[in-house]
């Protein structure tokens, strides 16, 4: 390679964010889908995929100039205020973003001005003049059959009728090439059930859409009709490839990365991303993005999260709580990408305390406890595996494929729950493998092993946590005795924890946060008060043994509404491989019990005859998890 060459990798990686109205601060759904896509770009960064991700606000638009004004700052001023909250929570919260692009940027108001002037040239534009119902929250004109009771079918808001002069785009020409190509590449909306919805709403008939406004001034103005600014979500979109240096002398960066690989959005604004934005790149004879991701929305209590609705969860409360990383677990673990996805503050702590607590902080703590109580707290050398060390590498493996398998399908929930199968399965390993009884039998070789095997878990788990909670595997790697940290997906394969190598126990990584639990709508209640229980089925997730007892299990449930743990005194009867997936009957409202250092959230249910024999009690049809038992 020439010298001062820049070495491109062989394959890259655009994902972006939504650009976020800066109408309001960051809350925890700008924070999901902004950790959501973090999270893809540190996963790619680690397979060596040359990465470029993109973020930022939208700062055009009447509401916006409405807001300013009621607050007494001009627009520019209150911009520029919600900018520096952005990019500080962003910063906060580790996010990686390659570029931050807002809209009132010169570089991005070029690029729009140039994408219209040759929209018009092209003959995709034309004046006319538009009537209907627009709401402001929104950005959003909609037909009289749209409303819902007469108010805005999005937010639910009041509308108000607006008639202005306009240019519209020809929307309406792009209907069978937008079909031929979704039908194509079904990979272009994911999840499946928004690709059908797009579908459907592009077989009703596409009209051509208002891409201006006459009555807006705080917008980008129109180059070949200054008394209009272009529509506040036509100038939106275009940050995707204005911030790439689109129709700009500088436009490398354009010719590497375009077109993206991942849209990343809210669901409610699936229509502007997979029906307006493909036509306009259609229009301007570009490639589409390869995948427009919906996600959806945290709900509490079955209702949207939203300002309007006074029920805004604040992401630096719970980060000042319980730290960033366990805000970024509980986004991406607690639900499947592309669907709702309910929030609490009792779902959040039992994440916090069975998950990040009580499985990987104790898991860290007792390896390097066992590390420097018995080999001076220095990497042994370990002899040959045994059984169980063979199993426990197999399951490393297997779970590193499902990890690739889960990230390539877009589910980083999955690929949580394949590394917490490590999680747990090392915590299984020490607890059979016994190092303190190998000690006191001078079993010298085998500790030795038993030890390097957990040590070298760790490292493995440290790399495959460093794109969901990277602070966490940072820490790990200081724990292990890494001065410089090593993060490479090849690392899984290419490397081993260095022989020698001395451990030094640090802070514990999630310590002990005390809540107020929150009271359920069944109230919890005393055991002998039978009639109030609230019996549920229940789908066991995951099972592990206690250690240092040979009663009792820690199970990982799904409730249908929430996944809890609960503790149960049923090892001598069940191993935990048997218990995975069964459909069990639980006491869903008892008082929280601490067994053996684990906060159980309810109760199993089993019967016992007069021999001693133990049988859960289970379910004989296929009922959904949360289903009440009565």
């Amino acid at each position: 390679m020439m010298k001062g060459a820049r070495k491109v990798a062989k394959n890259k990686f655009y994902i972006t964010t939504p650009i976020y109205y800066s109408n309001s601060e960051p809350h925890i759904g700008t924070a999901y889908c902004t950790v959501v896509a973090d999270t893809f770009a540190r996963y790619y960064r680690l397979r060596d995929y040359d990465v470029f991700f993109l973020t930022g606000l939208d700062e055009h638009g009447p509401k916006l100039a409405r807001s300013a004004e009621e607050r007494g700052y001009t627009p520019k001023e209150f911009v520029d205020m919600m900018a520096e909250k952005f990019i500080k929570t962003w910063e906060r919260i580790g996010i990686t973003n390659d570029d931050f692009i807002r809209t009132t940027q010169e570089r991005h108001e070029i690029v729009v001005q140039r994408v219209f002037q040759k929209l018009y040239e092209k003959g995709y534009l034309y004046k006319g003049s538009y009537a209907g119902w627009y709401c402001t929250p929104c950005e959003t004109y909609w037909g009289e059959d749209e409303l819902k009771e007469g108010k805005c079918p999005n937010c639910e808001r009041p509308v108000e009728w607006l008639e202005e002069e306009t240019y519209y785009f020809k929307l309406s020409l792009f209907s069978e090439p937008l079909l031929k190509y979704i039908e194509e590449h079904p990979e272009f909306v994911f999840p499946e059930s928004r690709r059908n919805e797009v579908i459907s709403f592009i077989k009703q008939g596409l009209k051509d859409i208002s891409a201006t406004r006459s009555t807006v001034k705080w917008g980008v103005l129109v180059p070949f009709d200054p008394k209009h600014t272009v529509y506040v979500w036509f100038d939106a979109l275009i940050n995707y490839i204005s911030a790439l240096g689109y129709l700009r002398e500088d436009n490398e960066r354009f010719d590497r990365y375009w077109p993206a690989d991942i849209h990343l959005i809210g669901k409610d604004i699936l229509r502007f991303h997979a029906v307006i934005w493909p036509a306009i790149l259609m229009a301007l004879d570009l490639p589409l993005p390869k995948t427009i991701l919906a996600h959806g929305f945290w709900t509490i209590k079955g209702g949207k999260i939203s300002k309007s609705k006074g029920n805004r969860v604040d992401p630096h409360e719970l980060m000042d709580l319980y730290g960033v990383d366990a805000l970024r677990y509980f986004l991406l673990r607690e639900v499947p990408l592309g669907l709702d996805g309910e929030y609490s503050e009792s779902s959040f702590h039992r994440r916090y305390q069975s998950d990040l607590a009580n499985d990987l902080g104790n898991l860290l703590n007792r390896v390097i406890t066992v590390t420097e109580k018995y080999t001076e707290g220095k990497v042994p050398e370990p002899s040959l595996h045994g059984e169980r060390e063979r199993e426990l590498l197999d399951i490393i493996e297997n779970s590193i494929k499902k990890v690739e398998s889960s990230m390539e399908n877009l589910n980083p929930a999955s690929a949580l729950t394949s590394i917490w199968e490590i999680v747990q399965s090392a915590n299984r390993y020490i607890d059979q493998s016994a190092p303190w009884n190998l000690e006191k039998m001078g079993k010298r070789d085998l500790l030795n092993t038993v030890i390097y095997t957990l040590l070298e878990t760790l490292r493995k788990l440290s790399i495959l946590l460093y794109p969901f909670i990277p602070d966490t595997a940072e820490k790990i790697q200081e724990q292990l005795g890494y001065k410089d940290k090593q993060f490479a997906w090849d690392l899984l394969w290419n490397a081993k924890i260095p022989v020698g190598q001395r451990v030094q126990k640090g802070k514990v990584l999630f310590p002990k946060v005390d809540i107020k639990e929150e009271k359920e709508e069944t109230s919890l209640v005393n055991i002998n008060d039978f009639q109030k229980l609230d019996l549920r089925v229940a789908k066991v997730l995951s099972a592990r043994k206690i250690e240092n007892s040979d009663k009792l299990l820690l199970l990982e449930i799904d409730l249908g509404f929430e996944k809890r743990q609960i503790v149960a005194g049923i090892a001598q009867f069940y191993s935990p491989e048997e218990l995975i997936g069964k459909k069990i009957i639980v006491i869903a409202n008892l008082e929280p019990a601490k067994i053996k250092g684990y906060l159980s959230y309810g109760m199993l249910l089993a019967g016992k005859d007069e021999k001693g024999n133990l049988s859960i009690l289970t379910v004989d049809k296929d009922l959904s998890p949360g289903a009440k038992v009565s």
